[in-house]
């Protein structure tokens, strides 16, 4: 898996001739769906979209970046724009159900965590959710490295625009980062054969023994 994290890369042009398979989506989504977050909340939805004309849309909110045209999956990541009681008790019941026998223990720790969520200020509920997509954004990119599966994670767009696409306000979302999927171009892609540059070891870890 580390020497799939060196081939990776941020692929500036897929070759839309070369969609990704079924099975490997599968297996992103499912690195996705198992990323840890705070508390088990899984606070965001992320959109998979293949429509031409959604992704024609998100691309010109998107200063036109090509991969979401030219690669076969748009993943969108969306956080809770704020926590409630009934996102919180929604994870509550889950938990319940596929626990039997830990229902008084949920509630116990779950009141506790709605007493601390629910009388914050919306924006740092909406940032700590926020936190939690991009472990999930995180380990997407590592599981698609693993499957061999070309991506461009982007922040380059306008959030408004793509929310009013999606309709993400009437679902209390808010649009995060952007994911395109898809196969890199064997030509034209001026960064494909570049080294891969990154900080030193020196100078990115402290080590305290």
């Amino acid at each position: 898996m580390l020497d799939n994290l060196d081939w990776r890369y941020a692929v500036k042009k897929m070759d839309p001739t070369k969609p990704v398979s079924d099975e490997k989506i599968a297996g992103l989504l499912k690195a996705i769906r198992f990323a840890p977050t705070s508390s088990g909340l899984q606070p965001f939805k992320v959109f998979v979209i293949t429509n031409t004309e959604t992704r024609e849309k998100i691309a010109a909110a998107a200063m036109n970046q090509a991969q979401i045209l030219e690669g076969s999956h748009v993943l969108v990541f969306a956080g809770f724009d704020n926590y409630t009681e009934e996102r919180i008790e929604e994870v509550v019941a889950q938990h319940a159900e596929e626990r039997p026998g830990t229902r008084e223990a949920l509630d116990a720790y779950y009141d506790m965590l709605k007493s601390i969520y629910l009388p914050r200020d919306a924006h740092v509920n909406a940032e700590h959710a926020a936190r939690q997509a991009y472990i999930a954004l995180g380990f997407a990119l590592a599981a698609a490295a693993e499957l061999e599966i070309d991506t461009t994670p982007m922040e380059g767009f306008d959030p408004a625009a793509v929310d009013a696409i999606l309709g993400l306000p009437e679902q209390g979302l808010k649009s995060l980062s952007i994911l395109a999927v898809g196969t890199r171009a064997e030509e034209g892609d001026w960064l494909v054969n570049m080294k891969k540059v990154r900080k030193p070891d020196e100078a990115l870890f402290v080590r305290i023994d």
